[in-house]
């Protein structure tokens, strides 16, 4: 953002300066080029009218005056002055390399100086490598035509002029834009800074930092968009913290009557007739059902408030472990529990060590409830490019692709099975903190291939 507002500066400023210099070069230039034609010419007039009386039928005809006058001139200025008579042919000229006598009648200036009419313009010299301006004016007295008068000049001097006032415009600009270049990037610093640190906030926010919050600083714009941010951010901080706090607390209050509940059913039993058993039994199923629910709920709400911060972790150690935490109850079932963590190495992931075991746990826990006894649950952890993938593996039912595609939503179980529908949910919520995904996939030949995708460290 700091790049364009700049850009859009100095691109504002370059427009600037070229409206006002280009047309203040070109006016420059030309005032230049008509104060030269308006001196040559008024000095051809001034040297024809001396010429006049010795072009003039009866006159002098005396030319040495006049050419230590055009020689002088000559000397002085760099300019060429040519004298000739009516028939066009040259009676001084103070070019080293013609004489007199050289025909000029067909010069289209000459032309129109012999015909009463002053000629200007400027056209190129090959010979001397540089352009020429020519002023021819006629030689005239009581109204009749003697001859012409002609000079020509160079006009690499007034070029030059032109030239070093075009540089002096532009390093006026560089100037002007380097000062621009400073000013805008300062501004556009002061405007972006504030813009960026909103931007960084939001993005913490998006992590679950909810305690983040942007600086008010900069235009009173941007001020405004902070406040205005972080209003929104306390607000919801406060709210998911007050659901948190109402999910914890409701399920903590609810433990005890449940246990209180599930106590009075079992001493219900020994005085209950045999006809009322069942009815006996299956209300006790429901306060395990809803003491599973409740242990659900506060291990989400745990979840959701993990606050640990990410770090590398040996993938294979933990693995490991939790399997020796897990196998005394695989053998208690008949479930063959097998780990394979790569030869080649530790295999380093950046994640949360306690999100992780519980994410483990659950899994292991879900494997092993739909382990018929003498199946094999597997877990492993193998890189695959750039990501780590950790699989636990069972040789259950499996799922659907429709059941696997519901099976994170929350309170949702397969086939309406026993479970309080939390256990993906928390996983996938775990495995997120630590910018990571969860998928399940169907496992060959049967079962399910639960699979978690962890960042390398």
């Amino acid at each position: 953002m700091t790049n364009r507002l700049l850009a859009g500066f100095l691109a504002l400023t370059v427009l600037l300066l070229a409206v006002l210099e280009i047309p203040l070069g070109i006016t420059y230039a030309r005032n230049e080029r008509q104060d030269l034609t308006l001196k040559v010419e008024r000095d051809a007039v001034t040297f024809g009218s001396l010429a006049s009386d010795a072009l003039r039928p009866g006159g002098t005809g005396d030319f040495g005056p006049l050419r230590r006058l055009a020689d002088a001139y000559a000397e002085e200025t760099g300019g060429r002055v040519v004298l000739m008579g009516r028939n066009g042919r040259a009676r001084i000229d103070t070019s080293p390399e013609f004489g007199e006598g050289r025909d000029f009648s067909t010069r289209p200036e000459i032309v129109q100086a012999l015909q009463g009419e002053v000629s200007s313009g400027v056209r190129r010299s090959d010979t001397l490598g540089t352009n020429l301006l020519y002023v021819a004016v006629p030689v005239a007295s009581g109204g009749r035509i003697h001859g012409a008068a002609r000079i020509t000049y160079p006009t690499s001097a007034v070029d030059d002029r032109v030239r070093r006032y075009w540089l002096v415009l532009a390093a006026i600009a560089g100037v002007v834009i380097a000062a621009a270049a400073i000013v805008g990037l300062a501004l556009a610093r002061w405007i972006t800074k504030p813009l960026r640190d909103v931007e960084r906030a939001a993005a913490a926010v998006g992590r679950g930092e909810l305690e983040a919050r942007a600086p008010a600083a900069g235009p009173p714009e941007v001020r405004d968009l902070a406040h205005a941010f972080n209003e929104t951010a306390a607000k919801l901080q406060q709210l998911l913290h007050s659901q948190e706090a109402f999910v914890a607390d409701a399920s903590h209050e609810l433990r005890t009557p449940l246990t209180a509940l599930r106590l009075r059913l079992e001493n219900l039993e020994p005085d209950l007739a045999p006809e009322g058993r069942a009815s006996l039994t299956g209300a006790q199923d429901e306060v395990e059902r809803l003491s599973r629910l409740v242990d659900g709920l506060l291990a989400l709400a745990r979840s959701e408030a993990s606050e640990e911060g990410a770090g590398p972790l040996d993938l294979g150690a933990l693995v490991r472990s939790r399997a020796e935490a897990w196998s005394a109850l695989m053998d208690e079932r008949d479930v063959r529990l097998e780990t394979e963590t790569g030869s080649d190495g530790p295999v380093i992931v950046r994640a949360a060590e306690s999100r992780l075991e519980q994410v483990l746990d659950n899994l292991l826990s879900n494997a092993l409830e739909v382990s018929p006894p003498g199946a094999r649950v597997r877990v492993s952890a193998v890189r695959d490019g750039t990501r780590v993938e950790l699989h636990v593996t069972d040789e259950g039912p499996g799922m659907s692709e429709a059941e696997r595609a519901r099976a994170f939503d929350r309170f949702w179980r397969a086939g309406g099975g026993e479970g309080s529908g939390l256990g993906l949910a928390i996983v996938q919520r775990l495995v997120a903190a630590d910018d990571g995904e969860v998928e399940l996939r169907a496992a060959s030949p049967h079962g399910l291939d639960a699979v978690v995708l962890l960042r390398p460290a």
